[in-house]
């Protein structure tokens, strides 16, 4: 869960100026004022939509450099905010959705489904989501628990395909 101290910290949308920063404030969809992880997990649907033209080794290379880039980036504005994991930082959310959508058939239904449950797991946080969470500090933190949300979510969805007779 995101700390009380966000509310403390206003985040200026001059921040996005810098490139790193735009980054990981997810183009400014975690500027929101309310519900960030919501509109930065909304905001990386336009780009699963390109990411899913691509084969599943390209998609998941990609979603691999985009984790490693998030570690980078989402350390870096978490360092200059003075705060850990401030909601504003929303590049996990991206991550974390685009796993829960790996080898999803392309159709508005699976992409509405997959991020309600990137969403729930995200907000829930089930174990080990919310170890990763609360334990783990720095840029690999803020994107670990995303990561592990994104895995449930994938998990479940994989199944619903199943069941629904598309896996």
């Amino acid at each position: 869960m995101r700390r009380g101290i966000d509310i403390l910290t206003r985040i200026s949308p001059g921040l996005l100026r810098n490139p790193l920063h735009l980054l990981s404030l997810g183009f400014g969809s975690g500027l929101a004022p309310f519900a960030p992880g919501t509109f930065g997990t909304l905001a990386a649907i336009p780009i699963y939509l390109l990411l899913a033209q691509l084969t599943l080794p390209y998609y998941l290379a990609i979603v691999v450099i985009a984790f490693g880039v998030g570690v980078y980036v989402c350390g870096y504005t978490s360092t200059a905010l003075g705060v850990h994991d401030h909601s504003a930082i929303v590049w996990d959310e991206f991550v974390g959705y685009w796993i829960t959508m790996i080898a999803v058939p392309l159709a508005w239904q699976w992409i509405v489904v997959g991020f309600v449950l990137f969403r729930v797991f995200d907000i829930v946080k089930p174990w080990p989501v919310k170890i990763a969470d609360t334990k783990m500090k720095g840029g690999f933190g803020i994107m670990f628990d995303d990561v592990l949300a994104g895995l449930y979510a994938l998990g479940c969805l994989q199944f619903l395909l199943y069941l629904w007779g598309q896996a």
